[in-house]
């Protein structure tokens, strides 16, 4: 049965079946960063039972922030409460059974910095064990597959980039398929951790980086450095992406080469969340190859059927959308082949089950 005639005749924008639809497809998030995925109950257990301040210890107040620059402030607090393999262990599973629940994501990568940790006693082996141990359990119970990715600090010296990466190296994981670069993109341009990137390649690991974050302003965040992160870097895909449309060349130089980006439709300012969306569909109509992501779901108060939903009814997007996306997914992931091939058979599958179960005009 072709796609459009599953779909055809149907009431999709803003219709319950349509929400239903887009809740229930399966999905992959592949810009998830695991410190935003921890469960406020679970930070305050932690946090009281290994000894951690916390600004506050109610529940409903833990994630509130106004600002990118805030949020990345509560990250860097959150990462004092895992101390041990079982921390790691325990937010590793909760957020794979959460990404499954809260929206049927059957593939997360997720984003987890290793350098956080410099001097507080956790080793690197401490937390790939924990995560390991983590993502085999939820594999077990949910059947959701997942993998690593280590991330430079690019707010903290180049030298403890290179300290990562010979890290990743010494200590190889099959769950650690590539590296990724996080926190204030004016803070340490991509440039500067040429020499990181160019070492992990060499030892065969994927690359990405965030790059052109629209919560930060053009200047430190300009569209030249997607070219420096495609050309210096050798980047596989790229994270966010959004400030690219200043430039038209430099969508251009991304489009021809296939360039993936992961985007996300949360953010850390609530009122920027449509301008996001109209982002990211610009994005789209300019040829970019798109992925839809939740980056930090707790922190930002959301989840995967959250960034699909909103962002299909910002943009009265219909199902033909919602399946270049979900494949998209499969292709940009860092999947071995044999599990891509696998992912595509059954969410092509589960796609179609549900188009003829909530979109045929015949059931609405």
């Amino acid at each position: 049965m072709q796609l459009e005639q599953n779909i055809s005749g149907t009431k999709e924008h803003g219709s319950a079946q349509f929400r239903e639809f887009l809740r229930r497809i399966p999905k992959t998030d592949l810009h998830f960063h695991l410190l935003g995925a921890v469960r406020p109950k679970t930070v305050i257990d932690l946090a009281i039972r290994n000894v951690v301040e916390l600004p506050t210890y109610d529940p409903d107040k833990l994630y509130q922030t106004t600002d990118f620059e805030q949020s990345m402030e509560v990250l860097r607090a959150l990462a004092y409460c895992l101390t041990d393999e079982t921390d790691f262990s325990r937010v590793a599973y909760e957020a794979l059974e959460d990404s499954v629940a809260r929206g049927n994501g059957q593939h997360v990568e997720m984003f987890f910095n290793p350098t956080i940790y410099q001097g507080l006693g956790v080793t690197y082996e401490q937390m790939i064990d924990g995560l390991t141990d983590g993502i085999e359990r939820a594999h077990q119970r949910f059947g959701v597959t997942s993998l690593l990715i280590p991330s430079i600090d690019r707010e903290k010296p180049p030298r403890l980039a290179m300290q990562m990466v010979r890290d990743v190296i010494r200590y190889p994981s099959r769950y650690v398929a590539g590296i990724g670069m996080d926190f204030a993109e004016g803070k340490g341009l991509p440039g500067t951790f040429e020499p990181a990137y160019r070492l992990a390649g060499q030892h065969g690991l994927k690359r990405t980086a965030h790059v052109c974050e629209s919560n930060q302003p053009l200047a430190a965040a300009p569209p030249h450095n997607v070219r420096v992160c495609i050309n210096e870097l050798q980047c596989d895909r790229l994270d966010h992406g959004y400030n690219v449309l200043a430039d038209p060349e430099t969508v251009s130089f991304a489009r021809d080469r296939g360039i993936f980006f992961c985007t996300c439709p949360p953010t850390a300012v609530p009122q920027f969340r449509n301008r996001r969306a109209w982002t990211i569909a610009a994005m789209r109509d300019a040829g970019l190859k798109l992925t839809i992501n939740t980056d930090d779901p707790w922190l930002y108060g959301s989840d995967l059927t959250d960034a699909w939903v909103q962002l299909f009814e910002a943009l009265n997007w219909k199902a033909d959308v919602a399946h270049e996306l979900m494949m998209n997914g499969i292709e940009a992931s860092w999947a071995s082949d044999a599990e891509k091939q696998r992912m595509r058979i059954v969410f092509e599958s589960e796609f179609r089950s549900l188009a003829d179960e909530l979109l045929h005009s015949d059931r609405t």
